[in-house]
């Protein structure tokens, strides 16, 4: 049977979530985790619907995981929480419906990166999850520079690029609010994301909003389909994963057998 299993987790000392040997990963801890309540010789494996870099944060993850002995949700949400660290929490757990695969049938990934200009917005209880900036930034601006960048593009100049692997994705929205004093929310929806791929987007309108660069600079980075030294990769600390977007039940198969073949196609393109 397969079970949908979501949780949220605090990055920070997590080496991302792929399993690592030798290295502490949300994977390897979900997958421990699993092991041990339901008693079985090998931990089962784990699919993610993002897989999130070092020290990044998920307050929406969606997995899922085959299993075959005789459980329920409830008691293995109660079980898992109960030996999990206390940088992880699973927030639900559902007989997944058919056809559901946490990350191919999944329509969309939200992100939200938080920054603070302002020292008097400055909340040190939050310095694990807001990343500070020493400039004022001016967010108009930066929603201006960020309209440009939506639609389906090769993102090769805000990815670590993979062998064999395509950088073209399809941004969904990429907007700027100011949440609080000092503080700004970024948030950026796409179909799927490459390695390092939002923290370079967020890395290209720091300066624009602090005007070192003009608000057409990102949309001519992007043309030139080229790693820019002159993008920060930002911190991984200021982003977290806050959403997986699925179709309804009876579109789940379908959506997951197209992004199958869209993938599988990049790749022989990339």
């Amino acid at each position: 049977m397969r079970w949908r299993i979501d949780l949220r987790y605090d990055g920070t000392e997590f080496h991302g979530w792929a399993r690592q040997d030798g290295l502490r990963t949300v994977q390897g801890a979900l997958e421990e985790a699993l092991g041990t309540v339901l008693r079985l010789p090998d931990r089962p494996a784990v699919t993610c619907a993002g897989r999130t870099d070092t020290g990044v944060h998920a307050r929406g993850q969606v997995t899922h995981v085959d299993l075959d002995v005789p459980v329920t949700g409830r008691d293995l949400l109660r079980r898992l929480n109960g030996v999990l660290p206390d940088d992880v929490a699973v927030t639900a757990v559902a007989e997944a419906a058919d056809g559901f695969d946490a990350r191919f049938s999944a329509l969309a990934r939200r992100y939200v990166y938080r920054l603070c200009d302002d020292a008097v917005g400055w909340d040190p209880l939050r310095r694990r999850e807001v990343l500070r900036v020493v400039r004022p930034l001016d967010v108009d601006r930066m929603n201006a520079a960020a309209a440009q960048l939506l639609g389906e593009h090769d993102f090769a100049a805000f990815c670590k690029k993979r062998e064999g692997a395509s950088t073209v994705r399809a941004l969904l929205e990429y907007s700027w609010v100011r949440v609080g004093p000092g503080l700004l929310d970024g948030t950026v929806i796409a179909d799927a994301f490459c390695h390092s791929m939002v923290r370079a987007l967020v890395g290209a309108l720091i300066p624009v909003g602090d005007g070192r660069r003009d608000v057409d600079w990102p949309a001519a980075v992007l043309a030139g389909k080229m790693r820019d030294s002159a993008v920060a990769v930002l911190p991984a600390h200021g982003l977290t994963l806050e959403e997986v977007r699925y179709p309804a039940d009876e579109d789940l198969a379908a959506r997951a057998l197209l992004a199958r073949q869209v993938r599988g196609e990049v790749h022989r393109r990339g």
